[in-house]
């Protein structure tokens, strides 16, 4: 699945930006409104307030935008933007979205981020655009004043009990829901992902082009699919990297259960780095030891926790072993947090307790993420369909113990979603381009080539060798990232799906 649920518990804090003014864009290939947007005063833009190293070309803007799109001229919420404009004026093309990962993730500090990793021909050719999405600080943000237990990892993804019972998910599903629809106000029944793509066709006509071209990752490769298909003709070159299953029926639902393909998928490649001879990390001697040892260690942890001060829960038990597991393969450069754990676990202690972020961010995040997954799709209320997932899961996959096919707050969500989730299609104009890793415990493949199956011939696929979340300047290959900078920089695709080795 993608960081969307990840989110829920272990997320980047949007950057504090402090940089000067700029001088206005520069003219661009495709200016001005699109025909049939009502015309909107310019963003004010000027220098981002707070914080920290950023790139000092960097502003900030807000946007007024409707809380409920369906009622335009009612309450108006607040989104919080940044750009850095195209380097070279002479060949502007337009705006490059970057779209975050979560639902809960921020690119505000993008522009200046990852952004600053495009290569120069990129760069030259577009206005990079970061934003917070509604309900995420410092937009217009919500809060559901959830119990400080209740955002251990091991509450926000729902591992089951050592013997497979989901009394206790249920229970936590029931009392989260509730804090939120209690403390969230109106603003958490309205944050979905048709409101998020709505959201940024009010910026792109705020900017004033006709067209976005846009880079999203994991949870914004479901957001830049959804605003392709609502807005097609908006499209000019999007790129979707580390892709969500776009099943119209489940949607996060599908998301949580890749989990399951995902761990399968990448664990071998841990393995295999944690039974290298010269790895001070090492944890046994060959990679067919590593997977029975770490089942031996979280069934011991299941039946004897060991305290561990400083962490929430206070203790090291199976499934916070197994939700250690899960965030460390996101990345190789992650696999030495697991196998610390797994060297003190097997001498009966602990390591020091991980960071977490302030709770106010934790809070603000993880609200976040559950008003828009639970307001996206109905979800099932039955214990008893999640607890037959639970055991089918446990017995075919016990790497991840029955998580993912179990109960979040939304099996508790009261209220039907606003409206149907969006259907991906092959209708529209062909300007997609996914690129993906072989092994992504996150976004697994499989769920992938169910996106560039609903795209048809709009979109070709990229298929990367490679190990770890996000693949283009990041965990993929050169091979990769040559053919996605080639899209964005010339609009040249390859001619057909292609895999790099």
């Amino acid at each position: 699945m993608s960081s969307t649920l990840r989110n829920l518990a272990l997320t980047a804090v949007p950057v504090a930006l402090l940089v000067a003014l700029l001088p206005p864009l520069a003219a661009g290939a495709v200016p001005g409104p699109a025909t049939g947007d009502e015309p909107r005063p310019p963003l004010a833009w000027g220098p981002c307030v707070g914080t920290g190293a950023a790139d000092p070309r960097q502003q900030c803007a807000t946007l007024q935008v409707p809380l409920d799109h369906a009622a335009p001229d009612g309450r108006q919420i607040s989104l919080a933007l940044s750009r850095i404009p195209a380097e070279d004026g002479r060949v502007r093309r337009g705006a490059l979205f970057l779209i975050p990962g979560g639902p809960g993730g921020s690119s505000l500090g993008d522009p200046s981020g990852k952004g600053q990793k495009l290569p120069r021909e990129v760069r030259d050719r577009y206005d990079l655009i970061g934003f917070a999405p509604r309900g995420l600080a410092p937009s217009t943000s919500v809060d559901c004043g959830l119990e400080h237990d209740d955002l251990a990892l091991t509450k926000l993804r729902p591992w089951p009990a050592p013997d497979g019972s989901i009394d206790e998910n249920m229970a936590t599903a029931e009392r989260m829901a509730q804090a939120c629809l209690r403390d969230g106000g109106e603003l958490i029944r309205h944050l979905s992902t048709r409101d998020n793509a709505r959201d940024l066709d009010r910026v792109r006509a705020a900017l004033g082009e006709r067209k976005i071209s846009a880079w999203g990752v994991s949870y914004g490769t479901y957001v830049g699919a959804v605003y392709s298909q609502m807005f097609p003709h908006r499209t000019d070159r999007i790129v979707l990297d580390s892709n969500d299953d776009p099943d119209p029926a489940r949607v996060a639902r599908a998301w949580l259960a890749g989990h399951e393909q995902g761990v399968e998928d990448v664990f071998p490649h841990f393995a295999a780095w944690a039974s290298a001879p010269g790895n001070p990390d090492r944890v046994a001697e060959t990679a067919a030891e590593v997977r029975p040892l770490f089942l031996r260690l979280a069934a011991r942890l299941d039946r004897e926790p060991i305290p561990w001060p400083g962490a929430n829960p206070g203790e090291l038990n199976g499934n916070v072993l197994r939700q250690t597991m899960l965030d460390s393969l996101y990345q190789p450069r992650r696999y030495p947090a697991l196998a610390k754990v797994m060297r003190a676990a097997g001498q009966g202690t602990v390591p020091p307790a991980p960071a977490t972020p302030p709770e106010a961010v934790l809070q603000n995040v993880t609200a976040v993420g559950i008003g828009t997954l639970c307001n996206d799709v109905s979800w099932p209320k039955s214990a008893a369909e999640y607890a037959q997932g639970v055991a089918e899961s446990r017995a075919t996959h016990p790497l991840t113990a029955g998580m993912p096919r179990n109960a979040l707050p939304c099996a508790a969500w009261p209220h039907p979603p606003r409206e149907a989730p969006t259907r991906i299609t092959g209708q529209g104009p062909s300007t997609v381009l996914l690129v993906q890793n072989e092994r992504d415990v996150a976004t697994p493949l499989s769920g992938a080539l169910k996106l560039r199956e609903a795209f048809g011939g709009r979109a070709v696929m990229i298929t990367v060798n490679s190990t770890g979340h996000n693949a283009y300047l990041a965990e993929g290959n050169p091979c990769g990232d040559r053919a996605v900078t080639r899209f964005l920089s010339t609009g040249e695709r390859p001619g057909r799906d292609l895999y790099c080795r």
